[in-house]
């Protein structure tokens, strides 16, 4: 019996390992993704990515239709660190997209998609418990653009920014319905223990891991500073 169990665990082993192979490469990917949009300077808004508290990318979530549509992918998010967020952009926290809607569209497409927090309160949510976008937290499709001045009221009261790329087209998109929460079992297969959003982001539980580094790199050099109205992150 004892042999048995030892075999059965040694089988396991390669199964574990492909497993924490697949979020490292999830994350690496939130990298190479968020790096490519952002060195496209007619995509994400560079005075919104300066009043951001938090990124969220996921990438190539798949949009499923038969009479009924949804999403759903996996992904990261990391926030500027300190009580008031001001500071460097902190190690990642993984993160789901889920959401269903009513559509007629037959097929499968993947989309990659960043998501741009905007105020404190969204930023707190999101690590506390899951959030239903339009619901729990407001949410709008993103502005394109060298900057925001044209961006309408409901874009600049938005709790969440959402921007889309598919087939190499990028634009704003409403993911309005949809449910994003942190992905504890991801963090730890990234981290190897239990941490969750809140320690990671808020507590500094965790350094940022080789996987990380293209994603928090990223951030740090093409929006080092807050530029938020400090009133505004009290």
């Amino acid at each position: 019996m004892t042999s048995l169990l030892m075999a059965l665990s040694l089988a396991a082993l390669p199964l574990a390992a492909q497993k924490d192979k697949k979020e490292t490469e999830r994350l690496e990917n939130c990298g190479t993704v968020l790096k490519e949009i952002l060195n496209i300077p007619d995509d994400i808004p560079t005075d919104l990515l300066n009043q951001a508290e938090c990124v969220i990318v996921i990438p190539s979530v798949i949009k499923f239709a038969l009479g009924v549509s949804g999403n759903a992918g996996k992904g990261a998010m990391s926030c500027r660190t300190g009580e008031h967020f001001t500071g460097p952009w902190s190690a990642p926290s993984m993160m789901r997209l889920e959401g269903i809607g009513i559509g007629f569209q037959l097929g499968g497409q993947a989309t990659d998609f960043v998501l741009l927090v905007m105020n404190p309160r969204g930023a707190e949510s999101l690590m506390k418990s899951k959030v239903k976008l339009g619901a729990d937290a407001a949410a709008a499709a993103g502005p394109k653009g060298r900057d925001a001045a044209a961006a309408s009221d409901i874009t600049m009261r938005a709790e969440i920014l959402s921007y889309s790329r598919s087939r190499g087209l990028f634009a704003g998109i409403s993911l309005e319905g949809s449910t994003l929460r942190q992905d504890n079992q991801a963090n730890e297969k990234i981290y190897g223990r239990r941490l969750t959003a809140k320690d990671i982001i808020r507590k500094g539980a965790a350094g940022v891991p080789a996987s990380g580094h293209t994603l928090v790199n990223t951030l740090n050099q093409k929006s080092p500073k807050n530029m938020s109205d400090p009133e505004s992150l009290k």
